[in-house]
């Protein structure tokens, strides 16, 4: 970064031509520490309280161990400190349509949760960017993301992403509080276990089809921290796939095999 603590047209054509080659960039320190510590204890507190008062979903990724949630108001500095560190600029720079503000979210992967499959965000010709913000420190022990660098780059049926063995391709990307990852939702990623016994957060800023459409994103919920569902629906259904899946992780990547020869989703 420049002097000013903002990205320079330098560092913008730098990592414009590093997220072309690798799908993603980490742009280290951007969000103060001390402000994500407190949005830590935020979220922290209204997961046991919810849990505790028997509010928390049954399913829903609590099997899992990976839950989405919508982090509260109180996450609104971590935008500001993007658009004052020129990450906003470099976001609409790789993806020019993504002029509103972001749809505003965050992962909480819980302690004991299980290694998800590899999976890109949404379908191929629909990419969007994705920022996310380390909550904490976030390392291997605690669930770091492992992405596969250039899968962004070709449309993938997951038989030929077995048949290739995309993952051979495994980075994990550990990042201290306050680091920033940009990356494209066609790149290739898994959630990984968090084998600590304490929660690891991680925001996430989406510009799906150019990015919210509320007047303001983060006043949602009433501006209140709410827990969700991830991939699994809390149904009776869902929660039968969710146990299936953590049981036996096998059946799923055979049922998305099997799928994906004779339909276009890909993933």
């Amino acid at each position: 970064m420049s002097e000013t603590g903002k990205l320079s047209a330098a560092d913008q054509e730098r990592l414009r031509a590093e997220y072309a080659d690798q799908g993603y960039v980490v742009l280290p320190g951007v969000v103060p520490k001390d402000r994500l510590e407190g949005l830590r204890r935020d979220l922290a507190a209204e997961f046991e309280r919810v849990k505790s008062s028997g509010q928390l979903m049954n399913g829903g990724g609590t099997f899992s161990g990976h839950l989405n949630c919508f982090p509260g108001a109180g996450a609104r500095f971590a935008y500001e400190a993007l658009s004052d560190a020129g990450v906003l600029d470099l976001v609409r720079a790789l993806h020019p349509d993504a002029q509103r503000q972001p749809n505003v979210g965050c992962n909480f992967n819980l302690p004991g949760s299980v290694v998800q499959h590899y999976h890109p965000d949404r379908e191929f010709t629909r990419a969007f960017v994705i920022v996310n913000i380390a909550v904490v420190d976030t390392e291997i022990k605690n669930g770091a993301i492992d992405v596969l660098p250039g899968t962004q780059k070709k449309f993938y049926k997951f038989w030929r992403f077995t048949l290739e063995n995309a993952p051979r391709l495994t980075r994990r990307l550990p990042m201290k509080q306050g680091d920033v990852l940009v990356r494209t939702s066609n790149l290739w990623h898994r959630g990984m276990p968090n084998l600590t016994d304490t929660a690891r957060p991680m925001l996430a800023f989406t510009w799906e089809d150019g990015g919210s459409t509320l007047a303001d994103p983060f006043a949602q919920e009433q501006g209140r921290i709410v827990f969700r569902q991830n991939w699994f629906r809390p149904t009776m259904l869902g929660r039968l796939r969710e146990r299936t899946f953590v049981v036996a992780p096998i059946t799923y990547s055979a049922w998305r095999f099997a799928r994906s020869l004779i339909g276009n989703k890909g993933y």
